[in-house]
């Protein structure tokens, strides 16, 4: 079964078409030119166009020519009653799976739309397991950033364009360049990434460039740099905000021109490389102070992508840590954990100032520190005030209660805290682990005055 788009100005072929495919237990949807075809594909997937060459408006050949840009996961079968070598040689260049002369051969044609499916199917399953390889997870969330980046990497991901991603420090500017990646024309070719900030200026284009046996002191053989790495695929440039302003020149050169040399070298070598590059600077800021090349900035920054902070984006935070909680149990085969939902709003609330990358290491340790259960209490315990020391125990201040009577009230009012905590102020789950009723417990709180507001 495959979700079929049928795209012809003929209505008798559309409806004969739709009738028969629709037996062999696909879905279709039927266009009755390009342009309309084009407004379908922008709001759904498919799995294969079935696609007239010559109609009104945009024909098809210019619906291809689109696709290949904005859907190119989808494969097209282009049809003509008036085919001719030439069309059918230019339409496969373009990427169509295969091209049919009308009248059509129908079992010929459900032959084709089958392997089509196949080929969908392989393409799709390489893509999951390159996925995998580059340990990329999907990017996440809900709200209106969050959709916007994803439509963003949609666009631009099947050019050549170059990308300049900005953000602080753990957002996530590594995984939109993977995704950009990923999705572009070069994913099978390599996806190179380095940190700026981390090598020393002295280094940094040897770095990037290589260089030649001797070119300077323990240079003792030759050194392929990142560009001619990276030859075919992707070149990430992170933090580039932090690169002396003498690789900037050349990386500025690399561009313009489209090839590097090697330190110490005498010969040009031609690279064919997209380039992606992240900085939690703000680079405009950089440029007046003259850190930062603007003819530079100017090529690197042709599509923006500004990802904020997470404390921006509140609602994505529960998303996130469920999807990172579920993904360390599996990394470390543990049994399944959930937050309450008050945990998730704990979570929620709080400030996040290292982003997604402090949120993920504090579900690993909520993940690794606590019950099946995490609570509000968790989250206070190992998120809020990780490094505060161990509350002192309360028996010593317990023990000046002036009579037994308060003595244990409040001691029973610590134990039924620790219980109600344990379970995240579920008063049903507390008192079935307690073994008791629940009416019996609510009446108990309300002697010991424990009101869930005061502590969930």
């Amino acid at each position: 079964m495959a979700r079929l788009l049928i795209v012809d100005d003929d209505p008798e072929i559309r409806a004969t078409l739709a009738e028969v495919l629709s037996y062999d237990d696909h879905i279709v949807e039927v266009a009755r030119d390009g342009v309309e075809a084009q407004r379908i594909l922008e709001r759904s997937d498919f799995d294969i166009v079935l696609c007239d060459v010559r109609m009104p408006g945009k024909d098809g050949m210019e619906l291809l020519a689109w696709a290949r840009q904005h859907k190119p996961e989808v494969e097209f079968i282009m049809l003509s009653g008036h085919a001719t070598i030439e069309t059918a040689v230019a339409a496969t260049k373009m990427g169509a799976f295969d091209f049919m002369e009308k009248p059509l051969d129908l079992p010929r044609l459900e032959i084709l739309i089958r392997n089509a499916a196949e080929k969908r199917k392989l393409v799709s399953e390489n893509k999951t397991l390159a996925q995998k390889a580059f340990r990329v997870r999907e990017i996440l969330g809900v709200s209106p950033a969050i959709q916007r980046i994803r439509e963003i990497i949609d666009r631009v991901a099947p050019l050549d364009a170059r990308v300049l991603i900005t953000g602080p420090s753990g957002s996530g500017k590594e995984l939109v360049a993977r995704w950009i990646h990923l999705k572009s024309a070069r994913s099978k070719n390599p996806f190179v990434d380095i940190n700026c900030a981390a090598i020393p200026p002295e280094l940094i284009e040897s770095e990037l460039f290589g260089h030649e046996k001797g070119a300077f002191t323990h240079a003792i053989k030759q050194h392929i740099g990142r560009f001619e790495e990276a030859h075919g695929g992707t070149l990430f440039l992170d933090e580039i905000g932090d690169m002396a302003l003498t690789a900037q020149a050349k990386v500025l050169r690399v561009i313009e021109e489209g090839k590097i040399r090697r330190v110490g070298g005498e010969k040009d070598i031609p690279v064919n490389v997209r380039l992606i590059a992240a900085t939690n600077k703000n680079l405009l800021q950089e440029i007046a102070a003259g850190r930062f090349r603007e003819d530079l900035y100017h090529r690197l920054s042709v599509v923006v992508i500004e990802i904020p902070p997470l404390r921006e984006r509140r609602e994505d935070i529960p998303i996130l840590a469920e999807a990172f909680l579920k993904e360390i149990i599996a990394e470390y085969n543990m049994p399944a954990k959930s937050f309450t939902p008050a945990a998730l709003q704990e979570l929620t609330l709080y400030e996040w100032q290292g982003n997604v990358r402090e949120l993920r290491n504090a579900v690993e340790r909520l993940a690794i520190f606590t019950d099946k259960i995490i609570t509000p209490a968790d989250v206070q315990r190992y998120v809020i005030s990780p490094s505060a020391p161990p509350e002192a125990s309360p028996l010593p201040a317990l023990l000046e209660t002036p009579n037994v009577e308060a003595f244990l009230d409040q001691m029973e009012k610590e134990y039924l805290l620790y219980h109600l905590r344990k379970h995240g102020f579920n008063v049903s789950r507390t008192a079935e682990a307690l073994g008791m009723q629940r009416t019996a417990l609510h009446s108990r709180m309300k002697r010991l005055g424990i009101h869930r507001s005061d502590y969930a």
